[in-house]
């Protein structure tokens, strides 16, 4: 048979759903990797994005954020995998979400402060002239406006940390990498390519969740 039939076969297999080596078990890792270093970016980068963003006192503060943020994404996610292993973090699933939130970072950052840092002045200063303090700005006029191109980074983020979750599997970690890494191991390429479809299933149904989220966001013309 072709590689794509014994994918097939693979993929339609029962027994490769069952246990914990199961897919359903393993998605449920990637779900947790992913997700958890999603969580813990947006925890770093909202707050600062918003404040820098927001603040006018600081127009150079945001600027160094975002040169410092856009920096970072030319370190391969591997080599900070490589560098934890000396560190207390170690190897495995712990490892892989701490680089993956240094990895998810950049585009909350930039989308976050931008959107924020590029709502209407016109819009700000009404609402500022109508009596409203700076938290009420905030809350009522620049994070409402702001929140498409947020979303946009939410997407980007969860996107790319999905794909890239896949190298749990070669640091001891768990995930839909697993199938990827066990299949190149045992000489499988039915397996191999079975890790690959679903992870590529993953992020594609993540891709248009989280776009049919976006548009919902966005405000009509």
């Amino acid at each position: 048979m072709s590689l794509l039939e014994d994918t097939l076969v693979w993929l339609g297999d029962r027994a490769h759903y069952r246990g914990v080596d199961g897919v359903p078990h393993r998605l449920v890792e990637h779900l947790w990797i992913s997700g958890a270093a999603v969580a813990l970016a947006a925890l770093v980068a909202f707050p600062l994005a918003i404040w820098l963003g927001h603040s006018p006192r600081f127009p150079r503060g945001g600027t160094a954020v975002l040169s410092l943020s856009n920096a970072s994404r030319a370190v391969p996610v591997f080599a900070v995998l490589v560098m934890l292993a000396a560190t207390p973090v170690g190897f495995g699933n712990r490892a892989t979400i701490v680089a993956l939130t240094l990895f998810a970072l950049p585009p909350l950052l930039t989308n976050t402060f931008v959107g924020v840092r590029g709502v209407d002045r016109d819009v700000v200063e009404a609402a500022r002239g109508n009596g409203m303090s700076g938290g009420q700005v905030l809350r009522a006029v620049e994070l409402p406006l702001a929140l498409p191109l947020i979303a946009a980074g939410v997407r980007t983020a969860a996107v790319q940390v999905v794909a890239t979750a896949t190298l749990a599997a070669y640091v001891g970690g768990g995930g839909l990498g697993r199938f990827i890494a066990d299949g190149f191991g045992q000489a499988d390429p039915a397996m191999t390519a079975a890790g690959g479809v679903l992870v590529a299933a993953l992020a594609l149904v993540l891709e248009l969740s989280l776009g049919l989220v976006q548009r919902r966001l966005t405000p009509r013309s």
